[in-house]
Formats: C-alpha cells, structure tokens, sequence
C-alpha cells in the first residue's frame, strides 16, 4: 500500500511506520513536529519508499497538495497533553477536530476513501458499565481531548457515509513502551530524576486503566485493517483489566534502584479535570476476528512497558547529552 501518516514522527506513530515499512509498504509521515521527534523516524530516511513532510493539518494547501496517489490514511495527528488542554480549551479543537475536518476533505478532493483513526476510551467518559464495551452509550466525554475524539468520529462517519469511504477506528487503552512523550511513567521518572527522595502523585493514587504495550497497538490497527471491511470498523483495543498509579509509582522506584522515596499525593480521586478515573475495556470484537495482544492483561503491558521506557529514557538522555556537547564545541 502507499500510506499517508498523520503524526507518523511520534510515539506511537513512529512505530506503526517502522512496521508498515517492515511489511514493503510505502510511507509518508506528514507532520509539524509539536510532540513528534524527527530521530524516531530518521532511520528511514534512506529508504525510497519513505518521505518526511514537515506540515501542519492546519495548512489545508499544503495538506492537500502532500495528499496525493495514497491507498489508506492512518491519522494519529493530535494534541496529546490532555492536562494542558484542560486550560488552554482551543487546543483540542484546533489539533483534533478541525484538523480531522481539513484531512476528510483534502481525503474527499483527493479521491482517497481509506482512513483508520487513532481514537481513545476517554470518548465514553465515565462509563457506568466495566468493561466497557463498544456499543456502550450515551457517549458523554468530561475532557477536551475526549470530547475532541468523539467529534472527529462523528464527522469520520459522516465522512463515510456521504463519500463512500471506509474507516477504522480504534478506541486506544493508555499506550506504553519506547519512544514515549507523555505519560505517567515518563512524568515520574523526570521527577525522580530531579529529586529521588520524594514523587507526587496526582490525585489519590488509586486510578486504575488499563495499558497496552505500542507494539502491540501496532498489530492489532493493522489486524484489524486486514480482517474487517465493514463502512465503519470501531474497535477497543487494549488489554484485560486495569492497572493503578500507585502500583506504577512503586515499580518504577524498584526499577530505578531507589529507596527511602517518600510518596504524596494531591488530592482527589481523579488527576486532573477531564480525568477518568476507573477505565477497563471489552476487547471482544478484535478478539472474535482472532487477535490477541502479547501481553494480554494490563499489569504485564504495564511492567513490560515500564522497563522498555526507562531503558529508552535512559539511552535518549545520553544521545541528547552527546548533542548538546558536540553544539556547544
């Protein structure tokens, strides 16, 4: 396939380019490098079947001139700091819902009817019913970035139903492993890397989600591109049960070899404003195609991509330590 990637130099798409590069496809990582790094992806950049184009979705010419002769669109291009939009309340709309409209009609005048979208649990909101199935509704999100996904849904179905495009759509749990921008892993470890002796936690501690490691998110957007051809695909995608903040805070003290580490907490029982609080996901319509993840229950994702992320943490550090020096001589 020739495949058009929103967001390709980030976290998580970063890895599905390595993927689908891996499998022969070719790709373009359409991009502005907000919270993307051009490192995750300057490996291919002596590949034929890869081109970087540095873009906004905002820039609706230069989108619609960069989208051109593509198979499918995978759009991953969005604001992910989902605390930070609590206060600044255009980003969300901006980065997610207005940028999806300007992709579907540079998509629509391009002829291009394929588009699998990286959406997000946080679109139920605080669901009364665990696990969360798909059909679940109302749908009634309590974030921006929440309510965001869920309008880029709708016009992603709208989209399809009036232009005879087909889309998948996939409902993320918490996404953990290298190459990481965001996070309670990375949050904690820049932290601990200031002060070793003390971690704030925000909230209670006792939020629980579920996580799933990104090579696994990988494989089943792509499983699920390849076995369902329905207009409209909608997935969760996730693992079995959740995984809490506390848990994650004492493993990462464990990881990193610290001890005497006093833990506080803010407050509350949820993070920050918009914060779900409890989240675990039914992962039955992937699972009845037959896909499995490799670690199946949130803890393991969890503490498999914990180390895979202090590892990399670790190794970004040195590299962006070597570049300063070499900068400054």
């Amino acid at each position: 396939m020739k495949c058009f990637v929103t967001g390709g130099a980030g976290f998580i798409g970063s890895h599905l380019v390595d993927r689908l590069i891996q499998e022969g496809h070719s790709v373009t990582v359409y991009d502005n490098l907000s919270l993307g790094r051009e490192s995750f992806i300057q490996h291919h950049y002596s590949n034929k079947d890869f081109k970087f184009v540095m873009g906004d979705l905002l820039d609706f010419e230069l989108l619609k001139l960069s989208l051109l002769n593509f198979d499918i669109v995978f759009h991953l291009a969005a604001n992910s700091d989902i605390v930070k939009s609590a206060s600044h309340t255009k980003i969300d709309l901006e980065q997610g819902t207005i940028a999806t409209y300007n992709l579907l009609e540079a998509m629509r005048s391009n002829g291009i009817k394929k588009i699998a979208f990286t959406s997000s649990n946080v679109v139920y909101g605080e669901a009364k019913k665990l696990p969360i199935p798909e059909d679940y509704g109302p749908l009634f999100p309590i974030s921006m970035y929440g309510a965001s996904k869920l309008a880029c849904e709708a016009l992603i179905s709208a989209y399809c139903h009036n232009f005879g495009m087909t889309a998948w759509i996939y409902r993320f749990a918490n996404v953990t492993g290298p190459r990481i921008t965001h996070g309670v892993v990375l949050d904690f470890y820049r932290k601990l890397e200031k002060n070793p002796l003390k971690l704030e936690i925000l909230g209670d501690g006792k939020q629980a989600k579920p996580y799933i490691v990104v090579h696994d998110i990988v494989d089943g957007m792509l499983f699920g591109i390849k076995n369902s051809n329905e207009w409209i695909n909608y997935f969760n995608l996730g693992t079995e049960g959740s995984t809490c903040v506390l848990l994650i805070a004492k493993e990462i003290i464990k990881v990193l070899g610290l001890s005497e580490v006093k833990l506080g907490f803010t407050g509350g029982d949820r993070g920050w404003p918009g914060d779900v609080a409890r989240v675990s996901l039914d992962m039955s319509k992937l699972s009845g195609l037959g896909w499995r993840p490799k670690y199946t229950t949130s803890n393991e994702a969890c503490m498999v991509g914990l180390r895979l992320i202090i590892e990399d943490l670790k190794s970004r550090d040195i590299q962006d330590k070597q570049a300063e020096l070499k900068l400054n001589h």
